[in-house]
C-alpha cells in the first residue's frame, strides 16, 4: 500500500471514530453576508461553490501571509517563487494567473501590466476579517478577469482599543515585526497596520524585504458613515531563476510597489441600497536581469487605474434585483510596453427570484462591458439553487465568462518573448452543479463543473526550431473537474476541534497541444488533497496540522506537512510554525525549488 493511500484510508477511519461525538457549537459562518453579487446573501442561501476562510480560522492557521492561507484550500493553486508571499501566482480550477480576480473589500484589484502581481495587493493577515472565495465563472458579477472565479478580501471593521506588537524569528534569517493598532471614537474609528518581512534567502539570491502600511478608517458614523482604505507594500527580492534556467546564469532582481485608496459609503432605505465608491490603485514593477548590473537589462512599468462604481440592491414583491455600473480609467507607462492607456465600463443586472415557498431560487443575470480598445461584449449567466431542507441545498449555475490580454500579452518584448498587438478576448462558457450540507457540526459541498474556453492566450513557437515565444490565441480547451470540501466540528473536554477535508480533481484536453512549442500547457494541478486537523487540548493550547497533495497533469507530484502550536499566557500568544516538516523537494513555478524543512517562531503581545 503507497503512502497516500494509507493516509487517506486513515483519515476517513478517524473521521468515523469522530462522528461518535454528539456535542453541538454554532457555526461562525450562519451569520456571514457573502459580497459575490450586487445582491447580498447569507453564506447557506448563495447558489454558487464559495469558500470562506473566516478570522477563526485566520487565527488558529500555521498562515503568515495570504498566499499561504489560500494553499489550504482545494482548488486554489498558489504558485510560490519563494517565501513570504514575496511573489507567487494566484490559479483556480486550472486557470491562468490572468484569470483570477483579487478584490479588496469589493475594490477589482486587476492589473493591466500582468497577473503575476495580483497577490501583491494582499492584504496582512492582521487586519482580515475573511477570505471570501468565489470559484467558476464570476464575468457577469465582476467583469474583466473573473475568468475561472474571484477571491474577496474582507478587512475588519474595527479594532476597538486595541494594540498588539508580533516578532517573529526563524529559518533563513528571517525576522519578521508589525504593529497592529484601532481606536473607536464617538463618530470615527480606525484600524492601522505597519510591518516588514525580511530574511537573507533559503537559496542564492532568494533575499526579501517586504514593506507593508495599512490605514482603515470610518468617518462620520453618526450620519452617514464613509469608510476609506489605504494601502502600500513595497517589496524588493532576489528572483534567482524567477524566468531564466539556472543554466542561463543571470543573477535576477525585482523591486513591486502596491498602493489602494478607496473611498466608499452606503444608503440604505427599507427596500433600497445604494453604495457608491471611487478608488485609485497604483502599481510598479522593476526587473533587473543581471542585480549588479543595471544597465544589462532593466524593465520599468508603471500602471495606474482610476475608477467610480455604484452597487445597488432593490427589494420588491417580485423579489431582489441587484444593479451595478464602474467606469474605470487605466494607465501603463513602460520602457518595454509603451506609453498606454485604456477606458473601461460595465453594467451589471440581475434579479433573485423566490418561488415554491421560497424553496427555489433562480438568479438570472447579465453584464455588458466595453473597453476602448476591445468595444463592447455582453456576458450572461444563471444561478439555481433548491432548498431540500433546512440543511441540505442542490444548486447549479451556467455562464460566460471572458479576459482581455494584458499589455504584456500585447506588447512584451525582448529576446526570447514576443507580443501580439492583433490578440483576441479569451472567452469561456462554463456550466456546474452542486451539492451543499450545514449543520452545526458537518458542513459538507460536492460540485461537478466543466468548463469550454476558446481563443486562450499563451506564448507560443511556431515551430520547435523558432527562437521567440510569440503571444497566441490558439488554444480551445476543455476543463472539467469535481470538488468535494468537508468540516467535522466536535469537542474533546469542552475544546473545539475542527477536521477539514478537501479534495479537486481537474482533467482536461491541454496536453493536446504540444508542451515543447506551449508554455501554458504545464498549468494544470489534476489531483489537490488537503487536509487539516485544527485542536485544542488544554485551555491555552492551540495546535494545526494540514497536509497538502499536489499531483500535475505532467506527472510531477509532492507531499508537504505543516504544522504550528499557539500557546496563550495572560496578554501573550506564543507561535512555532513548522513549513514542509519532511523535506519535500518539490517546485510550484518555473525553475525556482521550495524552501527545505523550516522554523519560524513568534511573540505576539496584546495591550
Amino acid at each position: 500500500m503507497t503512502q497516500d493511500k494509507f493516509l487517506i484510508i486513515a483519515f476517513f477511519a478517524f473521521s468515523m471514530a469522530l462522528f461518535s461525538q454528539e456535542k453541538k457549537e454554532v457555526q461562525e459562518l450562519d451569520t456571514v453576508l457573502i459580497k459575490s453579487s450586487r445582491i447580498d446573501l447569507p453564506f447557506k442561501e448563495n447558489s454558487r461553490t464559495i469558500n470562506v476562510i473566516t478570522s477563526t480560522v485566520i487565527k488558529n492557521s500555521a498562515a503568515t501571509n495570504v498566499a499561504d492561507l489560500l494553499q489550504q484550500v482545494a482548488g486554489v493553486d498558489i504558485r510560490r517563487r519563494g517565501t513570504a508571499g514575496s511573489q507567487a501566482d494566484l490559479y483556480i480550477r486550472g486557470g491562468g494567473f490572468d484569470q483570477t480576480l483579487l478584490l479588496i473589500d469589493g475594490i477589482k484589484m486587476d492589473d493591466s501590466q500582468t497577473g503575476h502581481h495580483t497577490l501583491n495587493a494582499a492584504l496582512p493577515i492582521e487586519v482580515i476579517e475573511r477570505i471570501e472565495i468565489i470559484k467558476g465563472p464570476a464575468a457577469r458579477v465582476f467583469g474583466q478577469n473573473a475568468f475561472t472565479g474571484a477571491i474577496n478580501i474582507v478587512t475588519k471593521k474595527k479594532l476597538a482599543s486595541v494594540a498588539s506588537v508580533n516578532v517573529e524569528a526563524g529559518s533563513f534569517g528571517q525576522l519578521n515585526s508589525s504593529v497592529t493598532f484601532g481606536e473607536e471614537y464617538e463618530n470615527s474609528s480606525f484600524i492601522a497596520h505597519v510591518g516588514v518581512l525580511t530574511s537573507d534567502g533559503y537559496r542564492d539570491n532568494s533575499d526579501y524585504q517586504n514593506e507593508n502600511y495599512v490605514l482603515k478608517g470610518i468617518f462620520n458614523k453618526k450620519n452617514q458613515p464613509i469608510n476609506v482604505i489605504a494601502t502600500f507594500f513595497n517589496k524588493k527580492f532576489g528572483a534567482q531563476n524567477f524566468y531564466t534556467p539556472t543554466s542561463w546564469g543571470f543573477n535576477e532582481y525585482e523591486e513591486t510597489q502596491s498602493s489602494l485608496l478607496g473611498v466608499s459609503t452606503t444608503f440604505k432605505t427599507e427596500k433600497l441600497k445604494v453604495t457608491p465608491r471611487i478608488y485609485w490603485k497604483r502599481g510598479q514593477d522593476i526587473f533587473l536581469l543581471k542585480r549588479d548590473d543595471p544597465s544589462f537589462y532593466r524593465n520599468l512599468h508603471i500602471t495606474n487605474k482610476a475608477g467610480v462604481e455604484t452597487n445597488a440592491s432593490y427589494t420588491s414583491d417580485l423579489g431582489i434585483t441587484g444593479f451595478g455600473i464602474d467606469v474605470s480609467r487605466v494607465f501603463i507607462s513602460s520602457n518595454n510596453l509603451g506609453n498606454r492607456n485604456r477606458t473601461m465600463a460595465n453594467l451589471f443586472l440581475e434579479h433573485r427570484f423566490k418561488l415554491a415557498n421560497d424553496k427555489l431560487d433562480v438568479t438570472p443575470g447579465v453584464a455588458v462591458t466595453y473597453f476602448s480598445d476591445f468595444k463592447f461584449h455582453a456576458f450572461p449567466g444563471l444561478d439555481i439553487g433548491y432548498q431540500i431542507s433546512d440543511k441540505l441545498k442542490v444548486y447549479g449555475n451556467l455562464g460566460t465568462t471572458y479576459r482581455i490580454p494584458t499589455y504584456t500579452d500585447l506588447y512584451y518584448n525582448d529576446s526570447s518573448t514576443s507580443g501580439n498587438p492583433n490578440l483576441k478576448r479569451e472567452e469561456a462558457f462554463a456550466q456546474e452543479i452542486g451539492l451543499k450540507y450545514d449543520s452545526e457540526r458537518f458542513t459538507t459541498s460536492v460540485a461537478l463543473f466543466n468548463r469550454n474556453a476558446t481563443n486562450l492566450i499563451d506564448f507560443v513557437k511556431p515551430d520547435i526550431d523558432a527562437t521567440k515565444f510569440v503571444a497566441t490565441n490558439f488554444a480551445e480547451v476543455n476543463t472539467k473537474g469535481f470538488e468535494l470540501n468537508a468540516d467535522y466540528r466536535f469537542k474533546i473536554n469542552e475544546f473545539k476541534q475542527t477536521l477539514s477535508f478537501s479534495y479537486n480533481f481537474l482533467d482536461d484536453d491541454i496536453l493536446d497541444q504540444d508542451k515543447d512549442l506551449s508554455r501554458y500547457s504545464l498549468n494544470t494541478l489534476k489531483h489537490q488533497f488537503i487536509t487539516r486537523f485544527a485542536s485544542r487540548l488544554f485551555k491555552n493550547v492551540r495546535q494545526n496540522i494540514i497536509y497538502k497533495h499536489a499531483e500535475r497533469t505532467v506527472g510531477t507530484s509532492y507531499n508537504v506537512w505543516d504544522a504550528s502550536v499557539i500557546v496563550d499566557v495572560n496578554k501573550f500568544s506564543f507561535t512555532v510554525t513548522a513549513n514542509n516538516i519532511f523535506d519535500a523537494e518539490y517546485i510550484e513555478s518555473g525553475f525556482v525549488p521550495m524552501p527545505s524543512s523550516n522554523f519560524l517562531f513568534g511573540l505576539r503581545f496584546n495591550f
